[in-house]
């Protein structure tokens, strides 16, 4: 079996083709990066475009913990934490403990990773392409550095364990990391997934499955109160756009392959 780099990888999401871009916004980012595309080559491009990224992901990981710091002053988050958690109380059952616990282990330090090295793994060799290892790899990393760095930016304490369901976690609450990395890994697993899909439902199944996956996990955090709900709403927040990130770069790769393969035609 042999690998190769995404040359003819397919370029549609259904009848979408990816390498075109027709909002202003769009054409804009196409125009600004092609001239450092046809200076130094896609790859490189899109290297620089995802340092560049990663820069902009921890930016807005400090300027949410900043927000985050300043509404707290005010006593402002209380008004959704303290209710979301009290509401959580309120709906606990034994068997729904249970099984809130065993489904937020699979957004943990070592039920995330099989999912993902699984998940690569299958993607990586049905397409015959270190595409699926490439965005899985710089996903999660820049998943676990947002997460990192707003834990220790911020430092705030989890709800207190009288009203956390053990097994308990004593790491800082802000932001949840179960819920980034829960977006960002199934969200980078479906968007390849679709690109192979050619059954409308069977990506709109997919893509549901991710959406579901990630807000169930958001859910169980606070459930469990080992997270506040606004812990949950800003990894929510943070995934979506580090994700919207990522597949761009992917894209502008495409783009930039596709530029270059019709110059020379």
């Amino acid at each position: 079996m042999s690998f190769q780099d995404p040359e003819n990888e397919d370029h549609h999401v259904g009848t979408r083709d990816l390498t075109r871009w027709t909002t202003p916004l769009g054409r804009f980012l196409v125009t600004c990066v092609r001239g450092v595309a046809q200076w130094i080559g896609p790859r490189w491009a899109l290297l620089l475009l995802l340092v560049v990224g990663i820069g902009a992901a921890v930016s807005l990981t400090v300027a949410s913990a900043e927000v985050y710091e300043a509404v707290a002053e005010e006593d402002g988050i209380a008004a959704l934490d303290r209710p979301a958690l009290n509401a959580a109380l309120e709906l606990r059952e034994p068997w729904l403990n249970g099984a809130a616990t065993a489904f937020t282990h699979l957004g943990g330090p070592i039920g995330m990773p099989i999912l993902a090295i699984c998940a690569v793994l299958a993607l990586t060799l049905v397409r015959r392409s270190v595409t699926p290892l490439i965005l899985m790899v710089v996903a999660a990393g820049g998943s676990l550095l947002m997460t990192v760095l707003g834990k220790d930016a911020v430092g705030r304490l989890r709800p207190d364990l009288q009203y956390a369901v053990p097994p308990f976690e004593m790491s800082p609450s802000f932001p949840s990391g179960h819920t980034l990395n829960a977006v960002v890994i199934s969200g980078i697993t479906a968007y390849l997934l679709v690109l192979r899909q050619h059954s409308k439902r069977a990506r709109a199944l997919t893509i549901t499955a991710a959406v579901l996956f990630a807000f169930i996990m958001g859910l169980t955090r606070v459930y469990l109160g080992h997270h506040w709900v606004t812990d949950v709403a800003v990894a929510w927040t943070l995934g979506l756009a580090w994700l919207a990130l990522v597949i761009t770069a992917h894209r502008l790769l495409l783009t930039f392959r596709n530029y270059r393969r019709e110059r020379r035609a």
